[in-house]
């Protein structure tokens, strides 16, 4: 339980109830069964959700927002690392943007639990055009500097430890348990591709027209997010019930996470690779202007590729027809050896290559991951519980950008790259062999058989 424990410091929640708590309940608690796939869905079944009026116009959002985020995130680094000449200062960008994530994100999660979520998100994203119009504004004008891009990644940090939980949440809302499950594939997929064709547009963009566009562009599709929530219909919602102010709602979070296997070996997971595999565009921006001095627009062929593995992925996640404890730390071990191979690629034609798979592998982790944490959470707590998700998630890039960037400034991208790889590939067999130990199991015992699996549907935790 080391993640938690770690976390219950920094908010300085007294450690021993939870224990006590963890202890007197059993290690697999019952749970409400949630409708799930029995078999794999059939490829026109694959976008099923989309037949909810309020989850398309959710989802184009969505899509639209975080594809704009790319774009702007790309321009941010490249302009810092343009007016720095410091892959460091990069990492310093990304832990600021993540850092109130870090110290303040459980609180998003209570947030996200105590208020309408519809609501939260129109808020959050009118704070984020905000953002985005000012650093247009600055960098047409000629008048962008470092610290400005750092105070505006700080603040828009705030925004997002409230929208991220808020956003992970609102989903079951929208279409309901009987999609959820096929509404959670494509909910990741829209997010994580978004997240990674923005940059491969905004590349483009940046050798093109220069960056400020991109930042005019994602003020504008924030604008769009706010119109389309909007434009949702109130009474086909499902709202879950709102959690009342009282003490001990970060502790209740901490301690559902704790005694569960299925979220508490995720968010281990998790942590390793939010910390050294989610700092991939830092990485990047030192391939492109150290190793193969390719400029922007090879960054953003860089990111391009990233993105096309990132679709693929995206398909071939919503053909599962269930998501375990097997799927996410397997599909960890997988990404790792991907990403360690590419800091080893010996020319740029095989690190193209080896960049589509890190795409393909780093979706299907993260859907399976997320998938996995929301299915077994009870839709009462299900706001707290991916504010710890959320928190490991972006916080852990806050710490993970300087030291990725240390990492490069040190000792070069590759040897950046292959650390990238190896640590969580490392964390994910640990967790495994742990997993297996728990389970009275050996390797050779399980090897082919399904692991971690319980006996049964998926549930949802009580």
């Amino acid at each position: 339980m080391g993640v938690i424990a770690f976390i219950l410091r920094i908010y300085r929640i007294d450690a021993t109830s939870v224990d006590r708590a963890v202890t007197a309940m059993p290690a697999n608690p019952p749970t409400e069964p949630m409708p799930v796939l029995a078999a794999r869905p059939r490829w026109r079944d694959m976008f099923a959700s989309l037949k909810v009026p309020n989850y398309r116009l959710y989802a184009t959002g969505q899509i639209v927002s975080t594809t704009a985020q790319g774009m702007q995130r790309i321009a941010q680094d490249w302009i810092v690392l343009q007016l720095s000449g410091n892959v460091a200062d990069v990492g310093i960008t990304v832990a600021l943007q993540f850092a109130p994530m870090l110290v303040f994100g459980l609180y998003g999660g209570v947030i996200a639990d105590r208020y309408p979520k519809r609501r939260i998100l129109q808020v959050t994203q009118t704070l984020s055009a905000l953002l985005a119009g000012t650093m247009a504004v600055l960098i047409f004008t000629g008048s962008l500097q470092v610290w400005m891009i750092w105070c505006v990644a700080l603040i828009g940090g705030f925004g997002t430890l409230v929208d991220n939980p808020a956003r992970q949440s609102f989903v079951s809302e929208v279409v309901g348990p009987s999609l959820l499950r096929n509404a959670l594939s494509l909910n990741s997929s829209t997010f994580q591709l978004g997240a990674l064709i923005g940059p491969a547009i905004g590349g483009i963009l940046l050798s093109a027209i220069g960056g400020g566009w991109s930042f005019g562009v994602n003020a504008l599709a924030c604008l769009g997010t706010v119109f389309a929530l909007s434009r949702m219909d109130p009474s086909k919602l499902r709202p879950a019930p709102k959690a009342p102010r009282r003490k001990g709602q970060l502790r209740e979070g901490l301690e559902y996470a704790a005694r569960k296997d299925e979220i508490l070996f995720t968010l281990i997971v998790l942590s390793s690779v939010a910390l050294f595999v989610y700092t991939l565009p830092v990485l990047l921006t030192a391939f492109a202007d150290h190793v193969y001095d390719v400029g922007s627009s090879g960054y953003g062929i860089f990111n391009a590729l990233v993105a096309l593995g990132a679709l693929s992925g995206a398909l071939l996640s919503n053909l599962r027809a269930t998501v375990t404890l097997r799927t996410v730390v397997v599909g960890a071990m997988v990404l790792g050896v991907v990403q360690s191979l590419a800091g080893l690629a010996p020319q740029i034609a095989i690190f193209g290559v080896l960049l589509v798979g890190a795409g393909m592998s780093q979706l299907l982790y993260f859907i399976a991951s997320n998938s996995l944490v929301q299915m077994s959470t009870n839709i009462a707590i299900r706001g707290r519980v991916m504010g710890v998700f959320v928190l490991i998630q972006l916080g852990g890039q806050s710490i993970g950008g300087p030291l990725m960037g240390w990492i490069v400034d040190s000792f070069g991208p590759h040897v950046g790259m292959t650390v990238s790889g190896v640590m969580p590939l490392l964390t994910a067999s640990v967790a495994g062999l742990v997993l297996l130990k728990r389970r009275g199991q050996s390797v050779r015992t399980a090897f082919g058989a399904r692991l971690w699996r319980r006996s049964g549907s998926p549930r949802a935790g009580r």
